[in-house]
């Protein structure tokens, strides 16, 4: 059984240490994320109130000794969504989350095959599954085989190692 977004968001507020997120879709559809997402296309402008209680979080989580990471593994050129991400991402990165970029050929060279998932204190690993058809989520699976948890963590550390920050990435878009 999946577990739903309310019960992904308890485990998110669990950890102690550490939660790192593997991203690998082109694109996510949420009903959050529609309308702003829409706005960005149009070119109109954004308060981006609606990511603030994110912003928030990771925010008082940092100054607490707590870290936020994530990897997007995505496709160049970067679809508009991921182009969207990026103006998004800068916001959390204020917040004090470490958002990078690696490049989808890069990370198949390297042989990264993960979950697009949450690791959170190197212990527990929150698989997240996807509508194909629409992107959006479906639920989150908690992974417990320490094998799994343990792939997982060699290919963060081998991302984080050869992905770029959030604007070194963004700098160099065709």
């Amino acid at each position: 059984m999946l577990l739903s977004e309310a019960e992904l968001g308890n485990l998110l507020a669990t950890f102690t240490t550490s939660a790192f997120r593997f991203e690998l879709r082109e694109r996510y559809n949420s009903t959050v994320g529609a309308e702003p997402f829409r706005k960005w296309q149009a070119g109109e402008p954004d308060d981006y109130a609606w990511h603030q209680s994110w912003m928030e979080k990771v925010s008082r989580d940092v100054a607490a000794g707590k870290t936020w990471q994530r990897v997007r593994i995505v496709s160049v050129p970067p679809s508009d969504y991921t182009r969207y991400g990026i103006e998004v991402a800068r916001l959390s990165v204020q917040a004090g989350e470490d958002i990078r970029y690696l490049r989808r050929d890069v990370a198949e060279q390297l042989g990264l095959q993960p979950y697009d998932a949450w690791l959170l204190d190197d212990a527990r690993l929150i698989w997240l599954h996807f509508h194909d058809a629409d992107d959006t989520f479906a639920g989150a699976e908690l992974v417990t085989d320490p094998e799994v948890i343990s792939r997982h963590l060699a290919w963060r550390d081998m991302a984080l190692k050869h992905a770029q920050p959030l604007e070194d990435f963004a700098a160099h878009l065709p």
